[in-house]
């Protein structure tokens, strides 16, 4: 791949301002279906408690919040992990490793954003 590939490649996503999936083309989501609906019906109960409870919901809904934060701060460290994995077994890293890793970064960057 030449380096004008290289860059329409990494432009096209950046002109549509998503994120392009080989295997959907949309968006991804942040957290896996089930983990999103779990997150989404904790969220419901805590709501719903707050006419009852409004500290009480107040303070589940923040620790809600810290935790869901604290799983995306896991899932970024698990993919650099394995990134800086493949590239520690020494050797060259080729152009196409580094375009794959760059559109993954910009993928989670733009599903951050999203948010």
């Amino acid at each position: 791949m030449t380096t004008a590939e290289l860059v329409r490649d990494t432009n096209t996503e950046e002109a549509t301002n998503q994120p392009v999936h080989e295997d959907s083309g949309r968006r991804t989501p942040l957290f896996d279906e089930h983990e999103g609906s779990e997150l989404r019906a904790k969220w419901q109960q805590v709501q719903g408690e707050f006419v009852d409870d409004p500290k009480a919901s107040v303070e589940r809904a923040d620790e809600l919040v810290a935790t869901s934060i604290k799983r995306l701060a896991e899932m970024f460290s698990t993919e650099r992990s394995n990134l800086e994995a493949a590239w520690s077994k020494g050797g060259e890293v080729s152009t196409e490793d580094l375009r794959q890793a760059l559109r993954r970064y910009r993928s989670f960057f733009d599903r951050l954003l999203s948010v």
